[in-house]
């Protein structure tokens, strides 16, 4: 939905301060700020699931979010658009560069993903990420209501749980990191790995994809405070405070899988598909790759398995088509720059060789597409490719079964996604071998319609059961025992009211767009 600057839907609240149940606080609002032709300004809702997840429960609580609206020096004064209140937090060319794309995605993404690229270690960014960080957490406090839940989302924001506790211990504070967090003996390069640590600590619950990155953060608290770990819980001592409890394990995220299985039974998405496949010289075998164009997805293995297999003659191009959508990522980013040019080096030599007058190798495709379109291309396509390096859930994996409403298709999907944990009959692969990868393809050009079907069934089980609104309710549900064991002396309010509202809410949430 779009709505002009001056809309009933989005009205400035200058008159006077308000407060707030539940704040969500993430590096990105949930709009995005549009400019037409004629120069009019207005608000675009973005359709990822996070804010499929929370809308429901901040409409129904009058809740806000915190972010930055995606443009260098975008200070806007506070608006409320369909039914949210949005606190904008600016940032200018230097914090963008320096802990946005320095800190943010140029140390700790690389170090969370297993340093599949090195690591960059510059204080003047770490000094950045700090600052932000306290904007945020400032921006946070200064519109949670008295004894309010708010609830850090991400890598970004990892210093702003501890802020927030220092600034307001009324609060009930959630953080959720949506991507690996990575075993001690790679964590400790980072040089401010404890501040990091007692940043997150400042949480009463953080959530991860996996509870092999739970387990591990559990570990780096060990080494590195005096506060103890049994199982999922973590004492945390302060001086002059009494010990707090946090809960740190795993709350796999999910996406709408309803609204995307609605969407893909539409006819004129279907018809879209058989357009697809004839647009493709209607091969028999169609394999799909999805991923924003990152060196964590795998994206070049996956580009070797199918060239060398094309190269053997075990398969032919008339037969196996292979269509590559990367959209485009962090392009100021010189790692991203020079991951652009491997990848379309590779497409060009693989088409060069291998393709005829009437069949392409690969239909590659260096942008994103709107959801109906994603749609028809899942169920255009036979085989869907998930060859992550390293990747905190995969959420494609989990669209790609959701739209398979006919019960076929065959996921091949990478251990080392978050998502293999739950989609235990997709054919697993480690995409580091491309021998034995090579050879899960071409299981999967030949393997019967019955085991497709038996195998497609199974996993759209768990994706249609444990959905975006289950993992929120998962995260608030544990959220609320925490706040409930909390003793009311501490603040002297009832603990048990706001959040008890917000759990009955994400369990009744609509159903919106998926991730």
């Amino acid at each position: 939905m779009n709505a002009p600057l001056d809309s009933p839907e989005i009205q400035s609240n200058d008159d006077e301060a308000k407060f707030y149940d539940f704040v969500v606080v993430s590096n990105r609002l949930p709009v995005d700020r549009v400019v037409d032709a004629d120069g009019n300004e207005s608000w675009k809702g973005s359709p990822g699931g996070l804010v499929t997840a929370l809308e429901p429960i901040m409409r129904s609580n009058d809740g806000a979010w915190v972010g930055w609206g995606g443009q260098p020096d975008l200070d806007i004064e506070p608006f409320d658009n369909d039914g949210i209140h949005i606190v904008s937090v600016p940032l200018s060319e230097e914090d963008i560069e320096k802990y946005y794309e320095g800190f943010s995605n140029d140390t700790l993404w690389p170090l969370y993903h297993d340093v599949i690229a090195p690591p960059t270690y510059h204080r003047e960014w770490w000094e950045s990420y700090v600052a932000v960080n306290q904007r945020f957490a400032d921006a946070a406090a200064a519109v949670s209501a008295q004894g309010g839940v708010v609830w850090v989302q991400d890598y970004q924001l990892q210093l702003v749980p501890k802020m927030l506790r220092d600034k307001r211990p009324d609060l009930t504070i959630g953080f959720f990191n949506h991507i690996p967090f990575p075993p001690y003996g790679i964590y400790s390069q980072l040089p401010w790995r404890t501040a990091i640590i007692e940043g997150l600590l400042g949480a009463d619950v953080i959530g991860f994809q996996r509870v092999a990155d739970a387990s591990n953060f559990a570990r780096a608290v060990r080494r590195l405070t005096t506060s103890s770990t049994k199982t999922t819980t973590i004492e945390v001592a302060s001086p002059g405070h009494p010990t707090r409890r946090v809960i740190a394990k795993a709350f796999p995220i999910s996406i709408d899988s309803r609204s995307f299985e609605e969407l893909a039974r539409q006819p004129h998405i279907q018809a879209r598909a058989k357009e697809i496949r004839e647009g493709l010289g209607n091969p028999k075998t169609i394999m799909l790759g999805v991923d924003r164009l990152d060196y964590t997805k795998g994206i070049g293995h996956r580009l070797k398995a199918y060239g060398e297999l094309l190269a053997d003659g075990r398969i032919k191009v008339e037969d196996v088509t292979l269509v590559q959508v990367a959209s485009p990522s962090r392009e100021r980013v010189q790692a991203y720059m020079d991951l652009r040019d491997e990848i379309e080096l590779t497409v060009g030599r693989i088409n060069g060789d291998f393709a005829t007058m009437s069949h392409t190798a690969i239909s590659y495709h260096h942008h994103g597409y709107p959801r109906d379109e994603m749609a028809a291309l899942y169920l255009a396509a036979d085989i869907m490719l998930v060859t992550a390096l390293r990747d905190g859930m995969n959420l494609v994996a989990k669209e790609y079964v959701a739209a398979r409403f006919d019960d076929d298709g065959i996921l091949v999907l990478s251990e080392f996604a978050g998502a293999s944990d739950e989609l235990k009959r997709a054919m697993r692969i480690n995409p580091h071998d491309i021998d034995g990868l090579k050879e899960t393809i071409l299981q999967a050009i030949a393997m019967p319609k019955r085991e497709r079907v038996a195998r497609m069934r199974s996993l759209r089980k768990r994706v249609l059961e444990y959905d975006v609104a289950r993992w929120s309710t998962s995260f608030l549900t544990t959220l609320a025992g925490v706040r409930g064991d909390r003793e009311d002396v501490e603040t002297g309010l009832d603990l048990d009211d706001p959040l008890g509202e917000l759990e009955w809410t994400v369990e009744r949430a609509p159903r919106g767009s998926a991730l």
